[in-house]
């Protein structure tokens, strides 16, 4: 039986419209792959709370929250990931990477140039759809 992780991305925007994205480090799992910054629900945390707390850790930002964007489900070889998706904007700090290798802020239109880990790829196609 594959473990089951619940999991949550940041989808923030910029002032420029761009969309903040993540370059996992060659230390993690699914190494060097682009990602929405996020993490872990932890137990009896609600998705919100957890972002919120995620993006601190990661990013050292304090962020407002704006709506959920979209949810899906992703096998991976060992485990499996059920991923939420929430847009959201930067009230507080300048993104730094602390367990990412990388952070750039890119247009909707140049998210598909990026290698996504799997579990994204249905968040940035939704993202080139909306405009």
């Amino acid at each position: 039986m594959k473990k089951e992780i619940n999991v949550v991305a940041a989808i923030i925007e910029n002032e420029h419209n761009e969309i903040l994205c993540a370059l996992r480090s060659p230390e993690m799992s699914i190494p060097n792959m682009w990602e929405f910054p996020g993490g872990k629900v932890e137990k009896d945390e609600d998705i919100f709370s957890a972002l919120k707390r995620e993006i601190q850790e990661e990013l050292d930002c304090t962020i407002d929250i704006s709506n959920q964007f979209i949810s899906n489900t992703h096998e991976y070889e060992t485990f499996i990931v059920h991923l939420k998706s929430i847009k959201c904007k930067i009230i507080h700090g300048t993104p730094k990477t602390s367990e990412h290798s990388s952070l750039i802020w890119l247009k909707r239109e140049n998210l598909p140039s990026l290698v996504w880990a799997p579990a994204d790829v249905p968040i940035v196609e939704e993202l080139m759809n909306e405009k």
